[in-house]
């Protein structure tokens, strides 16, 4: 059993993601976990649970942040993402990964610190599209998806995995309000 953190695009910009992923019958993605943005990935977030009290100290003196949804990009040929922005969502990656603190090889294997990169997921060849339909999806996600939001985090979301790549709610804890 594995666990992730996400941060979640508002309810209404979700559906719309949702509706858009839809379109396309072979996106296995949209079936796998709801939109959002990875903040912390898999590495030494172990079965045991000890490592929520530490997540939950980082969240308690972190304040709320925005982020910027912006245009579609890409991971090579292979995954196709809503890129982000903003200030502060490296410093909270970067502070529940030392809060976790993972192995050196789970910090590479799931590309934190240096190699993190936020973004949210649209679909990818190993869920089900191919390279052509993820390039047709990034022009129709560049006009359906417009505009893309700006939005307060408060939050951020424990995903528990329920089966091979298969994610929902685990628990959400708030950040810190801002003053």
């Amino acid at each position: 059993m594995q666990y992730f953190i996400g941060v979640l695009p508002p309810e209404e910009y979700m559906e719309r993601i949702i509706d858009f992923q839809l379109k396309w019958k072979n996106n296995s993605l949209v079936n796998l976990v709801e939109p959002h943005i990875t903040i912390k990935a898999q590495g030494g977030l172990t079965i045991d649970k000890r490592w929520i009290s530490n997540i939950k100290k980082v969240c308690d003196h972190f304040s709320s942040f925005e982020i910027a949804l912006n245009k579609p990009k890409f991971f090579g040929e292979s995954v196709l993402f809503l890129s982000v922005e903003s200030k502060k969502i490296e410093q909270l990656h970067s502070e529940l990964v030392q809060a976790v603190s993972p192995s050196n090889d789970l910090i590479k294997k799931y590309l934190e610190l240096e190699d993190y990169v936020p973004h949210l997921t649209l679909g990818q060849t190993n869920f089900g599209l191919t390279s052509r339909e993820l390039r047709i999806m990034a022009e129709k996600a560049e006009n359906e998806l417009n505009p893309f939001p700006t939005f307060e985090v408060n939050f951020i979301r424990i995903y528990q995995e329920i089966g091979a790549n298969k994610y929902i709610k685990y628990e959400d804890i708030q950040l810190k309000k801002w003053k």
